[in-house]
């Protein structure tokens, strides 16, 4: 039988939701092909049983397992070499992985040791009737166009997709399923490379991929210092900061908070767009959020087509009014 690889994202010890996002998709997937899926999984400390069952319950039906100390931090080499070894003894007909930052990075080194493709940052993915072939939907030109990808003649079919793109499956699929643990020899994991310093997330802090909330400045601010509301805000209900790409490109902010085509699709419970006119590329990394305001002073922006509450008018004084009626309302 066929089989359909996902490959694990973790945090520390903790499986990412990305992993179940793919997971999801997967098994949508191999009902299609009349495939089964399979987890591999690299980390640095045997998982708990409850681990497992959430991943069996997430659509895997093989979980296979890599434990060594090195995969506690994320390095590209050993990440590859035992992939590689993974594959080799069980080959797949499909493999993905989230497009974070890790997966953008060791998927296509591992492609290359395949000698096979890669389509990054996938919005969609499906079986070809007939053929079989994994159909990897992906942006192009800009954002301008969508197109569909195949690799008919190459396995295994390789694709990175994008998180928040899909959602983990909406019942529980299985309750136990087969463990398989793959010895970790010492030179795969050989590296040249030494950790010299590690900056985390502050405690409480999430990045925009993982937020609930997102409160997001364009250029309609006119000015960096008047993201100064933006910050008080998203303190006040804790939410996360993001970005347009213009105000990235205009170093009022780092490229981890842009939301877009060019930096991350988010699917928060509330959106805030301050400021955004609504570019097709913008769009296409929030339009799933599920409640989205909008505060432009421009009628026609764009981004009103896909607010579920609009505010026309100045978004630096109707944030700056907003903190302050915040404010108020807390010293009551």
């Amino acid at each position: 039988m066929s089989e359909i690889w996902v490959i694990a994202e973790k945090r520390g010890t903790q499986i990412h939701s990305s992993t179940y996002e793919l997971l999801g998709k997967a098994r949508e997937l191999a009902w299609k092909r009349g495939s089964s899926v399979a987890l591999a999984l690299l980390i640095q400390e045997r998982p708990t049983e409850e681990t497992f069952r959430n991943l069996f319950r997430g659509g895997a039906d093989r979980v296979m397992i890599a434990v060594d100390k090195s995969f506690e931090r994320f390095d590209f080499g050993p990440y590859i070499r035992v992939l590689k070894e993974m594959v080799s003894q069980r080959p797949p007909e499909v493999i993905l992985a989230p497009a974070t930052t890790s997966g953008r990075t060791y998927m296509p080194g591992l492609a290359a040791l395949l000698g096979t493709g890669l389509t990054a940052d996938c919005t969609g993915l499906d079986i070809e009737e007939g053929t079989g072939n994994l159909l990897q939907t992906r942006p192009a030109i800009g954002g301008n166009i969508m197109a569909t990808i195949k690799t008919p003649k190459h396995r295994p079919q390789m694709a990175t997709v994008r998180p928040k793109t899909f959602s983990p499956l909406g019942e529980v699929y299985r309750e136990r399923g087969e463990i398989v643990d793959f010895p970790v020899r010492p030179e795969l994991v050989e590296s040249p490379a030494r950790l010299l310093k590690f900056d985390s997330i502050g405690e409480g802090e999430k990045g925009v991929q993982d937020a609930e909330i997102i409160i997001a400045g364009g250029m309609g601010l006119r000015r960096m210092e008047n993201m100064a509301p933006i910050y008080k805000l998203a303190r006040m209900i804790n939410g996360t900061v993001g970005a347009s790409r213009k105000i990235v490109d205009s170093k009022w902010i780092g490229h981890e908070a842009q939301v877009g085509l060019s930096g991350h699709t988010v699917k928060p419970k509330i959106y805030i767009a301050a400021g955004i006119s609504g570019a097709v590329q913008h769009i296409a990394g929030m339009q799933t959020s599920e409640f989205i305001v909008a505060i432009n002073r421009d009628r026609n922006a764009a981004i009103f087509n896909f607010a579920d509450i609009g505010l026309i008018g100045d978004a630096t004084e109707i944030l700056t009014q907003l903190v302050e009626a915040m404010e108020l309302e807390v010293r009551k």
